[in-house]
């Protein structure tokens, strides 16, 4: 069988977060914090960001970063319902992700056009996904589901397919290159990159610093 069609992301954005390597997740409280922390990954030399859909300045600070940092391959995040795909796609935003598997949710990102990666934690949640023409999944929550072994061993039935995977939850500078070596992962997703309080203490350097050790990593794993 050959690997299944690929219909809930596009080849161009599955291209941008492969050379991305890793994905900065945040959560704004503030509308004016977004274009800085933006930059201040940039300038670290990580390009890619799920924003989550967990406070009220969530949508506006996506517009801002899209708008004014158009370098940033803008994805959201904790997108639970089919309302919150049609704002990531009206905002422009590149792709969408969710902690979890709701085949309508799927199929509401497909329909508005929008690259889409659903959660997965079990064989289940990846059979589901592969129905819905998803080749890009969101492996969550990785570290306390059993982290890369357990990853390994689910997706071994599958693996012929050409599955890849995003891991985010307890990932961090002492495992990212457990997961980084996988060739089923695609990129991994950090909080720890730019954490809720250094965004609100507008600590920039703090964030690039932390971009900067990542890229380090990824490069000479990737190299």
């Amino acid at each position: 069988m050959q690997p299944i069609e690929q219909r809930a992301m596009s080849p161009e954005i599955i291209k941008k977060i492969d050379e991305a390597g890793v994905i900065a997740v945040l959560v704004i409280d503030d509308v004016k914090h977004a274009v800085p922390v933006a930059k201040a990954l940039l300038k670290g030399g990580v390009n890619a960001i799920e924003l989550t859909l967990r406070t009220p300045a969530a949508i506006e600070a996506a517009r801002a970063i899209k708008s004014e940092v158009p370098e940033i391959t803008l994805g959201i995040g904790t997108v639970l319902t089919i309302g919150q795909v049609k704002a990531a796609a009206e905002l422009g935003a590149d792709f969408a992700v969710s902690p979890g598997c709701n085949p309508r949710v799927i199929a509401a990102a497909r329909e508005h056009d929008l690259s889409f990666a659903p959660g997965i934690m079990t064989p289940t949640d990846i059979e589901i996904a592969i129905e819905q023409g998803c080749r890009v999944l969101k492996y969550f929550p990785a570290e306390s589901s059993g982290g890369m072994n357990h990853l390994t061993n689910m997706v071994a039935p599958y693996q012929y397919l050409g599955l890849k995977f995003i891991p985010l939850g307890g990932l961090s500078m002492a495992n990212a290159a457990s997961y980084l070596e996988s060739p089923i992962i695609t990129a991994i997703g950090g909080s720890w990159i730019a954490k809720r309080p250094l965004i609100q203490a507008e600590n920039w350097e703090a964030i690039t610093e932390n971009a900067k050790e990542v890229r380090k990593l990824i490069t000479e794993i990737r190299k």
